[in-house]
């Protein structure tokens, strides 16, 4: 914890990254936002309705008799046309970039399936050949439930590329250079190596510099992560992005632009997105079996019976098998168990922004938490007091919260707020002032009382006395702040402070290890305090004194171990590491970036959410599988029966039976799916 002389800190609000972000950089969804698949779908569907009115095959399904008047039988063609051109659109384009990477999955399927349709379609309209192939009502159904299932999915889930924007967000836009004339206000990008500029109090650092005049207690929390203000002084490095909370300073640029150590942390946000982007998920692996297993199917069925001497019935068959390849429940399986999922996370106050945070969740093998902010609270809370021999504790206390009294830094109001609690009377004082890097003081009953750390003691030139030096030196090995009380030149007591730990953490920490789970902790505090913090939590393992670009590098160090790892923080330093995990899990309470690099945002600040996360994984994975077996099989049943494997003995599957089974199929996935409602999560705890 920080000597008390970083004292009396205003704390700004961050600044905010960009809310919406709905453009997904990756998979089948790239390019493409989710307004684009509702606009499609409502159009698509609006479309459908007089297309599968007018199919003469529906009519003779449910017994009814379709209309009949001069253009009638045109008004399926056109409207199906629309319907594949516009709706179609993002298939047929995923579809084509799937083929030119090589990597057939739901988009090449879909794809397909609609051209395939649409060709026999066009084919049968026309009149071409003598073939019954009138696929225009399942075209347009087709093409209206994928983009449903889609726009489903797509409103579900949230987009990671917006850790990048609110990294930028964090440099403010102009910056006052210091001339020879005086100050100038120019912008940011205009700064060069060498400038000097102004930086008042609750301004953001423009550029990365040295501090060459004045002094001030910076907020680097959105870089390190860490509640603490760090005093900088003449000499000291400060960086882009973190604020100077009561003083004005002057500084010598350093690095600007993509030198600074923001950047830095941007290209590994970047890069760590990149890696763990690459996996494949579940649907488009079951995709990409069904359109080999489709695709070959097809080829079978038309060589065999061109070989039996009908190319008629082989166009029909094998135009029948790709079109009912593309099942609808398949389309449906993986987004409604997604948007149910996600329903269900957030009421137990959990927010999944992407789809492969929710499948792998399951694999994982080690969750790694920040200390600072996430295990504990991120602010101090008293520990200890102890007055000298024959004083009274809660005298001492009592005195110490007056001399805080009028100050809002953390340290001021934990020690107000745990005399309160004991319901002492706390005196007035007065004269308050504020000793910048030793401590504080006040006048308390006429009395000069300091209260500060070991600065403050060699300033006013008295040492501890003996009674205190065992109490002392035993919250200094627990790495606590240790703030002595002085009565005009005479230490009355001391006390102490520490970053309070989460009475959850430990609940959450048992359950994990229960699941088969280990923890891990990670911060850059000195060892002693991450000792003392992860023996009172039983962590399996801790990483203490990490510097703030070398946390992505432990979450590499777990992974080449063999381990899968979910990283929870809370920091800009968190980040690369939030991107690098297998998956990340950021507090809500913490910055926007953190929570913008990560898959998982906790609502609270509970780390007992994380059990929630493992457990709806893990049931959702179930219902996956679950849906996706259901839509394959009817895959793998349908399939061969369309190509006429069994026509020996008169059992053929017809384009309207295969329809039939379809729609069965898909409503059996989507009542498996509700059923994932039934699972009971951990309300939110939000602080």
């Amino acid at each position: 914890m920080q000597d008390h002389a970083n004292h009396h800190v205003h704390h700004p609000m961050s600044n905010s990254g960009d809310g919406d972000h709905t453009v997904h950089t990756h998979g089948q969804h790239a390019g493409h936002s989710t307004a684009m698949f509702k606009d499609r779908f409502w159009l698509a569907l609006a479309l459908s309705v007089p297309v599968v009115y007018f199919s003469p095959m529906v009519g003779h399904l449910l017994n009814y008799h379709v209309p009949v008047f001069p253009g009638s039988v045109w008004i399926p063609p056109a409207l199906g046309t629309v319907i594949f051109l516009y709706g179609g659109q993002p298939f047929l384009a995923g579809g084509l970039r799937e083929l030119k990477n090589r990597t057939p999955g739901m988009m090449l399927l879909i794809g397909m399936a609609i051209t395939v349709a649409f060709a026999a379609s066009w084919v049968t309209s026309l009149g071409i050949g003598g073939f019954d192939l009138d696929f225009w009502w399942e075209l347009a159904l087709l093409v209206a439930i994928m983009l449903l299932g889609h726009w489903i999915e797509m409103r579900a889930l949230g987009s990671a590329q917006g850790a990048l924007d609110a990294l930028a967000a964090l440099l403010p836009d102009e910056a006052e250079r210091i001339t020879d004339a005086g100050t100038e206000t120019v912008s940011v990008a205009d700064l060069r190596t060498g400038d000097l500029v102004l930086v008042r109090s609750g301004a953001r650092m423009p550029a990365d510099g040295t501090v060459i005049g004045g002094q001030a207690a910076f907020d680097e929390a959105m870089i390190t992560g860490e509640s603490k203000t760090v005093l900088r002084a003449e000499g000291d490095a400060v960086v882009a992005g973190t604020v100077a909370t009561d003083n004005t300073v002057r500084v010598r640029v350093t690095a600007v632009g993509d030198d600074t150590a923001l950047a830095g942390i941007q290209r590994l946000v970047a890069e760590a997105q990149a890696s763990s982007s690459k996996a494949q998920a579940l649907a488009d692996r079951a995709a990409a079996f069904l359109f080999y297993f489709a695709a070959g199917a097809g080829v079978i069925t038309f060589v065999a019976w061109t070989l039996m001497g009908s190319v008629p019935e082989a166009v029909t068959r094998t135009v029948t098998v790709l079109v009912i390849a593309c099942p609808h429940a398949l389309g449906l399986a993986i987004p409604l168990v997604i948007a149910i999922s996600t329903e269900q996370a957030a009421r137990a106050g959990v927010l999944i922004k992407n789809r492969m945070a929710l499948e792998r969740m399951r694999t994982i093998d080690v969750v790694l938490f920040d200390k600072t902010g996430t295990l504990t609270k991120g602010e101090p809370e008293l520990t200890g007091v102890v007055p000298v021999q024959g004083g009274s504790r809660e005298e001492l206390l009592a005195l110490a919260a007056a001399v805080e009294a009028d100050s809002e830094h953390p340290v001021a109001r934990a020690i107000v707020g745990a005399a309160r609690e004991q319901g002492l009377d706390i005196p007035r004082a007065t004269d308050f002032s504020a000793m910048t890097g030793r401590g504080v003081r006040a006048t308390v009953d006429g009395r000069s009382i300091h209260i500060g750390g070991p600065a403050l003691l060699r300033e006013l030139r008295v040492s501890e006395p003996e009674s205190l030096s065992e109490a002392t030196r035993t919250w200094i090995d627990r790495g606590a702040a240790v703030l002595h009380v002085v009565d005009q030149g005479t230490v009355l007591g001391a006390v102490s402070l520490e970053d309070a730990i989460r009475k959850e953490s430990r609940q959450a920490v048992t359950a994990l290890q229960h699941r088969g789970i280990k923890v891990a902790m990670i911060t850059g505090d000195a060892r002693q305090v991450a000792r003392t913090v992860g023996a009172a939590l039983n962590i399996d393992e801790v990483f203490a004194e990490v510097l703030p670009a070398d946390k992505d590098k432990k979450v590499a160090e777990l992974q080449g171990r063999g381990m899968k790892v979910a990283m929870v923080g809370d920091g800009v330093n968190d980040s690369p590491a939030l991107a690098r995990a297998e998956v990340g899990i950021a507090i809500g309470a913490g910055t926007d970036v953190a929570m913008e690099s990560a898959g998982v945002v906790l609502a609270g600040n509970d780390p007992r959410a994380v059990l929630s996360m493992v457990d709806l994984s893990r049931a959702s994975y179930r219902k996956m599988w679950q849906n996706l077996i259901w839509a394959t099989a009817y895959n793998v049943l349908s399939v061969p029966l369309a190509a006429g494997v069994l026509a020996f003995a008169g059992v053929v599957l017809s384009p309207a039976a295969g329809a039939i089974l379809m729609s069965a199929s898909t409503i059996v996935v989507a009542l498996n799916a509700q059923l994932l409602r039934r699972l009971k999560l951990n309300p939110p705890q939000v602080r």
